[in-house]
């Protein structure tokens, strides 16, 4: 009898030894798995973060043409060292020197899984759009075009804004009252800049001649030079840009007749970036001022949005001069005089309440000009 009390008393004492470690196992079990997934979920962000990337592809004026291509890769570089990127695995460009290099420029991107790939210029919109439809799991952002697609970005700005305030400056500073617009490839953009430039002059001075004229090419400075030194010749003593590389050599051809003769009026209006350092010769300064559209802030500000989370793929984000995504430079203080920003600066708060519709379009151009 006592023994089998013994074996019931032990059989108790053992189940509930069991219990508790079935309790113990479960709870220790449970508290792991939530410490694991507190950790992974931890790592897995960190990682995500860290893995993001951002390249773009150049058009044919090259990373270093002192304009458009220049203004988005410093951009891009100040986003990757913001965010502690690595040129070559977390930011890098691919340079096209021809149209036929856009294509695989751009699979070549998507090969190395960057997390946004920047399609730089109206004219690599096509082969954007191609590689873009193919590669649905990447985000692709174009400049200066519209491309459908929910993975694409389409970034534009109201170019004809900021050219029509450097109208403004040139129509302050000529003394010949004949001023030049040379432009790269001619084609609806590009036209903003020549129109928006032209209406800032004439609403200056509507007896402003300005002379227009295209290189139909944003690479070649040998053309630009040659175009300037026409101008110049003929009376132009300042000229506006929208070339590209080719704006390079309008710089140039200033800066030789500054040389040779330092009395000279000839200025150049930059564009895209500040352009005052090209026009550096000796103690003087042949930039005027610069258009400055700023693509650099527009890649920073879509590659930020696409790294946390808020891509706006299939939108078209446009930036004017109530954005601060167009203006002029005043780097120049000695040929930018406060006359002149003065001037700039009434035009540019006209345009911001709404008392000037600059025109965009030719057809624009000539109902703003028949209404001054």
């Amino acid at each position: 009898m006592k023994k089998n009390r013994f074996l019931l008393v032990l059989a108790m004492l053992l189940a509930v030894g069991l219990f508790l470690a079935a309790c113990g196992s479960s709870d220790d079990k449970e508290e792991s798995t939530g410490n694991e997934g507190k950790d992974n979920g931890g790592e897995g962000t960190e990682e995500a973060s860290s893995d993001f990337s951002v390249a773009m592809v150049t058009d044919v004026g090259g990373v270093d043409d002192k304009s458009f291509n220049q203004s988005a890769w410093e951009g891009i570089k100040a986003f990757g060292e913001k965010n502690g990127l690595e040129k070559g695995a977390g930011f890098d460009y691919a340079q096209s020197s021809q149209d036929a290099d856009y294509l695989p420029n751009l699979n070549r991107l998507v090969q190395q899984d960057y997390s946004l790939i920047y399609g730089i210029g109206y004219k690599l919109a096509e082969a954007l759009g191609d590689v873009a439809k193919q590669n649905p799991d990447t985000n692709f952002a174009i400049v200066d075009s519209v491309v459908e697609g929910d993975n694409v970005a389409s970034i534009t700005f109201k170019e004809h804004q900021g050219s029509f305030l450097a109208g403004v400056a040139a129509a302050m500073k000529t003394k010949s009252n004949k001023i030049g617009f040379v432009g790269g490839e001619e084609s609806d953009l590009i036209k903003k800049f020549e129109v928006g430039f032209r209406a800032g002059v004439q609403s200056v001075n509507p007896d402003i001649e300005v002379q227009v004229q295209y290189a139909e090419s944003f690479a070649d400075a040998t053309k630009g030079k040659a175009i300037a030194s026409n101008m110049y010749d003929k009376g132009v003593d300042v000229i506006y840009h929208a070339s590209g590389a080719t704006g390079n050599g309008v710089f140039a051809e200033a800066k030789d007749i500054k040389n040779n003769d330092p009395d000279a009026e000839v200025w150049v209006i930059g564009v895209d970036r500040d352009q005052y350092e090209e026009g550096q010769i000796g103690d003087q300064n042949v930039t005027l001022t610069s258009m400055l559209k700023r693509v650099d802030v527009a890649v920073q500000d879509v590659a930020q949005k696409a790294k946390d989370g808020e891509f706006p793929g299939g939108e078209v984000v446009e930036y004017g001069i109530q954005e601060d995504g167009v203006g002029v430079a005043r780097t120049n203080e000695e040929a930018f005089t406060e006359e002149i920003a003065t001037a700039v600066d009434e035009w540019k708060q006209k345009i911001l309440d709404g008392d000037v519709e600059v025109p965009a379009t030719e057809d624009e151009l000539k109902t703003y000009l028949d209404s001054l």
